[in-house]
């Protein structure tokens, strides 16, 4: 026998001898629910079966019922309404990221490094994104780009304003893709880099760059030029990234 087979044959003796964890009955409430709704028994916009009747079905106690129901809610199955029951949702690419939105958002706000690489993916999604767009924008979505660029403008002194107008410019270009899981991590993505964002306030003149960028990006985008758009929105967020950072 190798190092290999001795290795593995060690390993599986020190799991037969490991002892058997006892799981929460409300985490097989949960897990046979889950089962349930993935298979369609209960469509969007029923309601689950009374605490009484899913107590009675499992044959546990109310407690784990309720768990078993407030783990569903948190995961965005359903929603718990008062004196109703647990109505089962709509699940959406948004959805999903909402789930883990908060939990994103402590860790980014105690870790430069992980804002840091938060940022480089945004870039790396946002050149896919664009050159998608390049490639399908149609004369709609120019004109969608056009209004956000033109907000930009009309809210040259407002921050607030035009941060928002400046974050509708890039939810636009992962619209043109029509990929719904696109649209919400680009969404996100903003949603948790909004909050890092220091308005340049100190630097005049830096919204008519921010501006100038996207004008370029737009007219690569309009050209049909996946090359040329990539490039463009490389530059700008090269710059404008390093407006997103952790309070001093």
């Amino acid at each position: 026998m190798n190092d290999d087979e001795i290795s593995v044959e060690s390993s599986r003796a020190t799991e037969a001898k490991a002892p058997i964890q006892r799981r929460k009955l409300s985490h097989e409430v949960l897990d046979r629910l889950l089962v349930r709704l993935r298979a369609g028994e209960f469509p969007v916009g029923a309601y689950l079966p009374s605490e009484r009747d899913l107590m009675q079905m499992f044959s546990v106690g109310r407690p784990a019922v309720r768990e078993a129901l407030q783990a569903l809610e948190r995961m965005g199955f359903v929603a718990i309404v008062h004196g109703e029951g647990a109505r089962v949702q709509a699940l959406s690419a948004d959805t999903l990221m909402a789930q883990i939105s908060d939990a994103a958002m402590h860790l980014l706000s105690n870790s430069q490094l992980l804002l840091e690489h938060l940022k480089e993916a945004r870039l790396s999604f946002e050149v896919l994104m664009v050159r998608q767009a390049a490639a399908k924008a149609s004369p709609e979505d120019i004109a969608v780009l056009r209004s956000a660029i033109a907000e930009q403008r009309a809210s040259i002194d407002d921050p607030v304003r035009f941060l928002k107008a400046d974050m509708a410019f890039h939810r636009a270009i992962a619209a043109i893709s029509r990929n719904t899981v696109f649209m919400a991590v680009s969404r996100t993505t903003l949603e948790w880099l909004e909050h890092f964002h220091r308005d340049a306030v100190t630097d005049p003149g830096a919204e008519r760059g921010v501006i100038a960028e996207h004008e370029q990006v737009l007219e690569r985008i309009a050209a049909h030029d996946p090359d040329g758009a990539a490039t463009a929105i490389t530059n700008h967020l090269n710059r404008a990234n390093d407006r997103y950072r952790l309070n001093a």
